[in-house]
Parts: C-alpha cells; sequence; structure tokens
C-alpha cells in the first residue's frame, strides 16, 4: 500500500518581489502578533498624544514659560520623537523584517532613535540639577537659572547627543554598503565595546548624577522640614510632627518614583546587552528590552507633567478647544493657588 504524502507548498515573500536582490520576508502571522502589533501601536499613540499635550501646554501658555518647564518641553520633545518615529520604525520591523522606508532613512532612523532617547536622559538630569539648585539655594534661583541660561543648556545637550549619536552609528560601519546583505534590511550591528562606551555615557553616568542629586534633594528636604517644625509656633507637637512627615513622605516619593522608573526601563537592556557577543539592531534582546527604554518615554509625562495641576488645568482647555481664543495664552493655570 502506497502512502502519499501531501506536499505543503511553502510560497516564499520578499520584502520588494520586483528587486532580484530584495530580501525574505519573516512574517509573523497569529493572533498573538497581531495583539503584540496592537498594544505596541497603542503605546505609540499614547506616547505621541501626552508628550504633545505637554509641548502644546508649554508652548502655548506665557505663563509656563519658566526655566523648569523648558526643561519639561525638552523631554516632552524627545520623548514625542520616540513615539512619532522610533516605535513606529520598530513595529515594522518587528512585524515582517522589511524596512520600507529606503536607504537615506536606514541611515538616519538608529540617529534620530540614539537621538531622542539620549536627549531624553540628558533632559532627566537637567530636571535634577535644576531641582537642586531650587532646593539648596531658592532665594538666588530666579538670579542663576533664567530662561535664557537654560535653554542654552538644552540645546548644548541636545548637539552633545546628536554629535556622540552620529560617532556612534559611524564606528559601528552602519554607513559602509557592505553591511548591507540585501535590499530591504536595516540593522544596526553593535560592537561589544561600543556596547560599554553607551553603558558609561547613556546609562551609567546620567544614572548615577541623578540618583546623586536626588539623595542630596531629598537629605535637604528633610532638613528643611526640620527647622520648620523647629521653628513653628502655636500649633501642637503631634501637627508639627505630621507637616514634617508630610514633606518627608512626599520628596521619598518622589524620588522613589524617579530612581525606579528610570532604573526599571533602562537597566535591564544594558545588562542583557553584556551578557552577548554580538548586538544587532533585530537581536531579540534589542527587541524586548529597547522596549522598555521606549515605554520610559510614555511614563515620563506621566511623572513630570500630569502630576502637575497646570498640565490638568491645560490639558482640559485644550481638550474643549478653548486653547482657538484669541486671549487663552493668557489664561491662568494656578487659579487653585489664588
Amino acid at each position: 500500500m502506497n502512502i502519499t504524502e501531501p506536499q505543503q507548498n511553502i510560497t516564499i515573500q520578499y520584502c520588494f518581489p520586483e528587486n532580484n536582490s530584495s530580501c525574505r520576508k519573516q512574517a509573523r502571522p497569529g493572533p498573538a502578533y497581531i495583539f503584540l502589533f496592537i498594544v505596541l501601536s497603542c503605546i505609540s499613540v499614547c506616547t505621541v498624544f501626552l508628550n504633545l499635550l505637554v509641548i502644546i501646554s508649554i508652548s502655548h501658555f506665557k505663563q509656563l514659560h519658566t526655566p523648569t518647564n523648558l526643561i519639561i518641553l525638552s523631554l516632552a520633545v524627545a520623548d514625542f520623537l520616540v513615539g512619532l518615529l522610533v516605535m513606529p520604525g520598530n513595529i515594522m520591523l518587528l512585524f515582517d523584517s522589511c524596512w520600507y522606508l529606503g536607504k537615506v532613512a536606514c541611515y538616519m532612523y538608529p540617529i534620530i532613535n540614539g537621538l531622542s532617547l539620549s536627549a531624553s536622559v540628558f533632559s532627566l538630569i537637567f530636571i535634577a540639577v535644576d531641582r537642586y539648585i531650587a532646593v539648596s539655594d531658592p532665594l538666588l534661583y530666579s538670579t542663576r537659572i533664567s530662561v535664557c541660561k537654560m535653554s542654552m543648556l538644552i540645546t548644548l545637550g541636545w548637539s552633545f547627543s546628536l554629535f556622540y549619536n552620529v560617532l556612534y552609528v559611524y564606528f559601528n560601519d552602519h554607513f559602509l554598503e557592505s553591511k548591507v546583505r540585501c535590499y530591504g534590511e536595516c540593522i544596526l550591528f553593535v560592537r561589544y565595546s561600543w556596547v560599554i562606551i553607551d553603558l558609561v555615557t547613556v546609562f551609567a553616568t546620567p544614572f548615577s548624577i541623578i540618583i546623586i542629586l536626588y539623595f542630596i534633594i531629598f537629605k535637604i528636604a528633610i532638613r528643611q522640614a526640620r527647622a520648620v517644625r523647629a521653628a513653628t509656633n502655636g500649633i501642637s507637637k503631634s501637627q508639627e510632627e505630621k507637616v514634617s512627615n508630610s514633606s518627608e513622605t512626599k520628596a521619598a516619593k518622589k524620588l522613589g518614583i524617579v530612581i525606579f522608573v528610570f532604573f526599571t526601563c533602562w537597566i535591564p537592556f544594558y545588562l542583557s546587552s553584556l551578557s552577548v557577543e554580538n548586538v544587532t539592531s533585530v537581536s531579540v534582546v534589542w527587541t524586548v528590552f529597547g522596549w522598555l527604554t521606549y515605554i520610559n518615554s510614555s511614563v515620563n509625562p506621566l511623572i513630570y507633567a500630569i502630576l502637575y495641576s497646570w498640565f490638568r488645568e491645560s490639558t482640559m482647555i485644550i481638550l474643549r478647544c478653548r486653547i482657538f481664543r484669541s486671549s487663552s495664552s493668557r489664561f491662568n493655570l494656578f487659579q487653585e493657588n489664588f
């Protein structure tokens, strides 16, 4: 008895069927990947939307034109680029491994990726420095920190980020034609030496600066709360302890949230990168843990903006289209303080 096994017709798909040197598609069908595509797309949209609200709020309302808010604006712009350009590019490569945007866009993509992420990290450093100066020397803060000085500092931060990422891509041979194996491929091969350099430059050093500054801020906040408690007259001892404990608790929570989120989103990527010999932009390490660093861009506006009352007020004005009124830029966003 002859048993004839049915032949399975496997159709090979190409990114660009009309091109003889096209890469093969690595399509990932199935409900799981469709669900993942929807979730990641929603994260991208939310990242763009939240950071766009911050950008519009600070740019439009004159009351928000302060040095501190300029840093938050810089952070929002960096995170906005992550949601608008970086996340969609990664989703496209994740879905079928093909790059449809051309050679020039492939050259620019890792630069934009690194620029937006490193600029976001530098903005976090500037926020920590700004808060340290405001807490340690509040009387002289307005003379030491101005909008002009902060604008120059932010420009220098973005310029250094751009310069660093151009070097990063260049010395990993991303611009060499020999690195492209087929048409429709866009992969960055990262040398192990540059993994170490990037670890020190973009993660270890910024994280150390942030944690040291916030630790000092926390200590100053405790000392100031105790000084206020000691100088307070006319209230009971229990009320004094309540005021002091409240200030200490708020400082501790803010310190804990900032450090925990930054640490959680960034350290898995670098630890996993150190554990492999060759890192590429399409590797499992880069795909899985790289998305944690992108999600940090979604969380940043929640930490640095949504917790502020002015952001909630400005968001309601924007969503109700009151921003289109002629005098909307001069609206008072701090009415609860009067």
